[in-house]
């Protein structure tokens, strides 16, 4: 089949006369496909295998993304808006600066090692050189929220007295989830090496408050300390 030709709409009811969902069936689409690029890359990934996952005809599935990029694309965009969505629900502005900054290290933390299928596709897409996250028209606004939430709480501990150093929103973004999102992308490599296990509840959990006390004692200091080079 092309995977640029123009499908027909799929039948509003199933071969058993059940009405389709097509929200349902698209989110279910794009769930089993994340699963699937996320375990293979965009090159080892089957258009077959998705449908196969979600008992959806290919055909069906072209009509909604349009080929096989249009679905990685989308199912990348989906990655970035689940955990933004669930970043809106931490309620950081009514709690204090340091309170606020420790529950969005601990949010980014859990749900990293939770869902480590996000870890895998964006470390996928990664590889490609973001080619094809460069066709989203909607990635960047996806992820504007977390800026003005970083933002907020720096300006907050600033005005309050909480936080010394300065900072850039995108620089203290970069620098959690890069504290954070290396231990999943390179659990398995870091285990062998050093005999150790990440998952492990005692580790996750002392590693969770060494990324939080990083973050605060960083925001804390002072930008220049003693033997530090001009």
């Amino acid at each position: 089949m092309n995977d640029n030709a123009r499908q027909e709409p799929p039948s509003r009811r199933s071969k058993r006369g059940r009405k389709l969902d097509p929200d349902g069936t698209r989110r279910e689409i794009l769930r089993e496909a994340r699963i699937e690029f996320a375990e293979k890359g965009f090159s080892g990934a089957r258009i077959d295998d998705i449908g196969a996952r979600t008992k959806t005809a290919k055909r069906m599935i072209y009509y909604y993304f349009g080929n096989k990029e249009g679905l990685y694309v989308a199912a990348l965009e989906q990655a970035y808006a689940d955990i933004r969505a669930m970043e809106t629900t931490l309620e950081l502005d009514h709690l204090s600066p340091e309170l606020a900054m420790c529950r969005l290290v601990d949010f980014t933390f859990d749900y990293e090692q939770e869902n480590t299928d996000f870890v895998r596709i964006i470390s996928s897409e990664n590889m490609n050189y973001a080619q094809y996250l460069k066709q989203s028209r909607n990635v960047k606004e996806l992820n504007s929220n977390i800026l003005d939430s970083v933002s907020r709480i720096l300006e907050r501990g600033y005005a309050e007295g909480a936080f010394r150093r300065k900072l850039r929103p995108l620089d203290l973004h970069l620098m959690i989830i890069s504290l954070c999102y290396y231990r999943v992308s390179n659990m398995h490599t870091f285990s062998v090496i050093f005999d150790c296990d990440l998952t492990d509840a005692e580790t996750s959990e002392r590693h969770k408050k060494m990324i939080r006390n990083t973050i605060l004692c960083y925001l804390c200091s002072d930008d220049e300390h003693p033997g530090t080079d001009a």
